[in-house]
């Protein structure tokens, strides 16, 4: 039996997610420090908005409010022993909204990382983060979940430990991992790396990418470094909505819609078949993007660094870590909008 990703994926040249949780939710009144999960049963009804934004503005695909939901994370606000209800009820609300779309919206199960370090840097073993990720899966799975979503990910042993627990939990599974300065993720990997790597899992995801990390021109870079290995498997896209700025004692992204909308269509042609927003996208940047990516012709030839630079803005590094750019310049902002 097709999964309901691998069957839209199988219908469409490419499918949308959705933007930022936690933006949406700080502007809902979120207070820095607290526990996201726990608005799932606190407060269901702001869950439920949540959810909306995407799916009215064009995501085919939405993340469940769990990226924080294992037991690891939960323990710093005394709630390690609520991981399976605050990830079956999170799913429970993206089911009815996805439900209530009337089309097909996959809804799908955030998997943050752990926030501990694997052996042997750290304490956390191998079994151990399969143990986390499981108990968490088991939740999203009883929710209604149609595929766990394994984001934000920096070791490569989190990722198989991720791998794992949804084979165990029997569930089909994508996974990104998020590449900061250099095109490296905190653990070291390169966008080759990790191409390479999901397809050795005995496991692999149904599409693998990158998330979050510095700017949207940096994270279609790293794009790029995944279609060159040639890998068939889907790619997936999530970048942030320009670059994180600290004004009047708050984080702001500035990236515009008409930016973002560049973005997508750019991350469409780069390779990637799911196009997302992370940090700072909105619903009103998603409109943008799904109006682009329906309304401009898709090229024939992937585009090169100078067109990203011109069209979103420069890089903040000269090399994306593999080797092929490592002598060139970093290209600074030529193009900006605020």
């Amino acid at each position: 039996m097709t999964d309901a990703l691998t069957k839209l994926m199988n219908e469409r040249d490419w499918l949308m997610a959705d933007g930022a949780t936690g933006t949406t939710l700080f502007n809902m009144g979120l207070t820095s420090g607290d526990a996201p999960e726990l608005w799932n049963v606190d407060k269901p009804d702001n869950i439920r908005a949540l959810y909306r934004g995407p799916v009215e503005a064009g995501s085919d695909i939405f993340l469940t409010n769990t990226f924080g939901g294992n037991a690891s994370r939960l323990k710093l606000h005394g709630a390690e022993g609520r991981v399976r209800e605050l990830n079956r009820v999170g799913a429970e609300l993206g089911r009815e909204v996805a439900d209530a779309s009337g089309r097909t919206v996959i809804v799908a199960g955030s998997v943050g990382p752990t926030g501990e370090i694997m052996e042997p840097m750290g304490s956390l073993t191998f079994n151990g983060a399969v143990e986390m990720f499981h108990e968490q899966a088991e939740g999203l799975k009883e929710g209604g979940a149609d595929v766990l979503w394994v984001e934000t990910i920096s070791a490569p042993e989190e990722y198989k430990a991720a791998a794992r627990a949804a084979e165990l939990t029997g569930m089909p599974w994508c996974g990104t991992m998020s590449f900061d300065t250099a095109g490296r993720t905190m653990m070291g990997l390169t966008s080759a790396d990790l191409a390479k790597m999901v397809e050795t899992l005995p496991n692999p995801p149904l599409a693998f990418g990158a998330n979050c990390g510095v700017g949207a021109a940096d994270l279609l870079r790293t794009v790029l470094g995944f279609a060159a290995q040639g890998s068939e498997r889907p790619i997936i896209a999530k970048g942030n909505a320009g670059i994180p700025q600290y004004v009047d004692g708050h984080i702001h992204y500035d990236g515009t819609p008409e930016l973002m909308a560049d973005y997508a269509v750019l991350a469409r042609d780069c390779g990637a078949k799911i196009i997302g927003g992370c940090c700072g996208t909105t619903p009103e940047h998603l409109k943008s993007m799904r109006e682009a990516l329906e309304t401009r012709p898709a090229s024939n030839t992937r585009p090169t660094l100078d067109q990203i630079s011109e069209a979103i803005g420069g890089f903040s590094s000269a090399s994306d870590g593999t080797g092929d750019d490592a002598n060139q310049p970093a290209r600074r902002n030529r193009r900006r909008r605020s």
